[in-house]
């Protein structure tokens, strides 16, 4: 899911333009030596990509299903597998059309016992019809950038932690659930609840953000993954990020130029969307900023042309973008 922010709510927008991204030959094979014998474990495009496709190949991960009933066991094998600490967090949530969804956010924990600790987040559902699409609008999309690629990237964080050395920092890696099942696109006004406007996208991090899976849970900072494996794709400082947490956007473009991705992490702002970290933000009170793509060029709302449509299938997942996103995040990790 990605609203923009009324602005009498949030932020005016910016409608920025950008240079494409440069073209960078991934290295699945390296390792990143740095200062003070540091040693950055190599980030694997091509496993991350085979995630992408695995989560894929359950169908729409539309809540109440079967495939999204399977695709979250797999997750939390996966997970599992590679080491984590794993709990998962079940709920019931009633959608804007007042279908009761079956949720659960899964979260992994590595370095349980250091206090000093970063979130990584992205959602695993997918949006349970093509609204934005001209042909079969009501059928549930595969959601292979909107809602995979995030996930694929974490995993492949945590594939990594499982053979290298982890880093020193604490890192909990969120999945939440039922973030987009929000209204449908053609909906002028949501409804209002108990007199208020009622947010339907986000269940999953609106539950979290209110009944974290620890009591008094905290984190340094968060980052929020989500349409990332896009090709071509631009990641401007989000402008919720830069009203929250412009300190974190600072330091995670700066570790992108200092691979070489400032074709992909663009430094200047793009608008504030209603997304996972606003919630985190306002209820937890973590400081969290949102790598998602933005398209200033795209008809459907800066999201790229096949944002909720059937377009959102492997053919528009580019490992070089898996890339830039993956190195990033773990060079980030390996030096806090």
């Amino acid at each position: 899911m990605k609203q923009f922010y009324s602005l009498l709510l949030y932020i005016s927008f910016v409608v920025l333009g950008g240079c494409s991204p440069e073209s960078k030959k991934v290295d699945t094979s390296r390792s990143i030596k740095v200062q003070h014998s540091i040693t950055v474990p190599s980030f694997n495009s091509d496993s991350a990509y085979n995630f992408i496709q695995k989560q894929v190949d359950f169908g729409p991960r539309v809540p109440n299903t079967a495939a999204h009933h399977q695709c979250g066991d797999y997750l939390v094998k996966q997970l599992k597998s590679y080491g984590a600490n794993v709990e998962q967090q079940v709920f019931n949530e009633t959608a804007y059309d007042g279908t009761l969804l079956q949720l659960r956010n899964i979260i992994a924990s590595y370095n349980s016992e250091n206090p000093k600790r970063i979130l990584l987040a992205a959602h695993w559902d997918t949006r349970p019809y093509a609204d934005k699409d001209t042909v079969d609008r009501d059928e549930p999309i595969l959601g292979a950038n909107d809602g995979a690629s995030g996930v694929a990237v974490l995993l492949e964080i945590a594939r990594n932690f499982a053979s290298n050395k982890k880093p020193e920092v604490g890192v909990d890696l969120i999945l939440f659930d039922g973030e987009d099942y929000g209204e449908h696109e053609d909906i002028d006004q949501p409804p209002l609840k108990n007199g208020r406007m009622q947010i339907w996208w986000c269940l999953g991090s609106q539950y979290w953000a209110k009944n974290p899976h620890e009591p008094g849970y905290n984190a340094y900072y968060g980052i929020l993954l989500d349409m990332v494996g896009g090709k071509n794709a631009r990641f401007y400082q989000e402008g919720g990020s830069m009203q929250y947490a412009p300190k974190v956007v600072k330091k995670v473009w700066k570790k992108a130029r200092d691979l070489g991705y400032d074709g992909y992490f663009i430094r200047e702002n793009s608008p504030g969307i209603m997304d996972d970290h606003i919630f985190v933000n306002r209820d937890a009170k973590i400081p969290m900023i949102n790598i998602v793509e933005y398209d200033p060029n795209s008809k459907h709302y800066y999201f790229g042309n096949y944002h909720h449509t059937h377009q959102d299938d492997m053919d528009i997942i580019d490992k070089y973008t898996l890339q830039a996103v993956g190195e990033t995040l773990l060079y980030l990790l390996y030096h806090e």
